[in-house]
Parts: structure tokens; C-alpha cells; sequence
């Protein structure tokens, strides 16, 4: 995964969110960093990210055997990330092409206070 601590964070992204200790967070953001921390909270999905991270883009066939688990179990837990806001894929052909959002680590960075 890439080194967030040095990733620039843009304006609309400051404005959304302070940090957990900076002000308490507004109803929708907490609602949002509670998804965002469910689709984090699986052992299966951190390391599916991770891999997901670490390329530009990632075949779903690819995850399959570094994860050992199969094609049904694999297309959970993208829609997990996908709806937290984590990832998103473009379909080519008969495979889904997944790459991280990186927006959204920066978010999730500085809510937590970098």
C-alpha cells in the first residue's frame, strides 16, 4: 500500500472532515467512517485491499489464489469495499479490474488525524 502519511490531501477533502480529536464528527460522517471501518474490520478484506493497493489495478481472477478463497466469496467482499467507498471496478470482458480510491484513504487519514 502507498506511504499515506506523505500523501497530499486535497481542499474539498480537508473541508469534509476534521479529525476525530479536532471536533466531533456530524451524524453522516460518523455513519460513514463506521462503513468505512466495517468494510476494514475483515482480516479478508484489509489483505484484499492491501493487494488491490499495492498494484495499479487488480484482475479479480488475481485474488483468488493469494486470498484461497473462491470467485463467490471474492465478489462479497469487493461489494463490501466497493460500497465503503474503498475501491472500484471496471468490468472488461468477463472479469471485474479493481484499483483503490485514493481520495478516500486520504479521508480516511485525515479523520484520523494523519
Amino acid at each position: 500500500m502507498a506511504n499515506l502519511q506523505n500523501a497530499p490531501t486535497d481542499d474539498a477533502v480537508l473541508r469534509c472532515c476534521s479529525p476525530l480529536a479536532g471536533s466531533a464528527l456530524s451524524d453522516i460522517e460518523a455513519k460513514d467512517l463506521a462503513q468505512i471501518f466495517a468494510a476494514l474490520s475483515d482480516p479478508i478484506r484489509l489483505r484484499m485491499l492491501s493487494l488491490i493497493a499495492t498494484e495499479d489495478e487488480v484482475c479479480s481472477c488475481n485474488l483468488e489464489e493469494p486470498l484461497g478463497k473462491s470467485q463467490p466469496t471474492i465478489s462479497h467482499h469487493t461489494r463490501i469495499l466497493v460500497e465503503a467507498g474503498l475501491i472500484i471496478g471496471e468490468k472488461r470482458g468477463r472479469w471485474i479490474w479493481w484499483h483503490v480510491v485514493p481520495e478516500r484513504f486520504r479521508q480516511v487519514a485525515r479523520i484520523l488525524g494523519d
